[in-house]
């Protein structure tokens, strides 16, 4: 079947407007809207959990090296306080160890004292008051 084209190229133009239109493209519209919306704030959301989760995995790493750091530290105190170390370090000061002549048997070593405790105050009864006729009496 054959078409034929009118002679008028757009002869059926309309030239009342449909009311009914905006209500029948209005809900889609919204509901598109709604839609876009939802899936610009899931979005927004995930990329903001994948900062979240990057920021935690380099502060879990900055603690880890932290402590590895501490453990090295405590590892290099505990060398540099030990009595062979301490000993090499003393003899390169020019302190040579205790002779045996130096040691004084009769005298004990002297142990630090615990601080005495401080005794709470008391009252302090006060005198009774004297007439003056009793003070001269008793000044006679």
């Amino acid at each position: 079947m054959r078409r034929v084209p009118s002679r008028h190229r757009n002869a059926p133009v309309v030239r009342e407007r449909d009311r009914g239109a905006l209500k029948r493209f209005s809900l889609p519209l919204l509901a598109g809207m709604v839609l876009a919306g939802g899936f610009l704030y899931a979005g927004r959301q995930h990329f903001a959990a994948l900062r979240l989760g990057y920021e935690t995995e380099k502060l879990r790493k900055a603690l880890t090296d932290a402590k590895d750091e501490q453990r090295r530290l405590s590892v290099q105190k505990e060398m540099a306080a030990s009595p062979a170390r301490l000993e090499q370090a003393a003899r390169m000061l020019g302190m040579q160890p205790m002779q045996a002549a130096q040691l004084d048997p009769l005298r004990r070593p002297v142990e630090p004292r615990a601080p005495k405790p401080i005794p709470e105050k008391k009252a302090v009864p006060k005198p009774p008051l004297i007439n003056q006729t009793q003070q001269l009496r008793s000044s006679r």
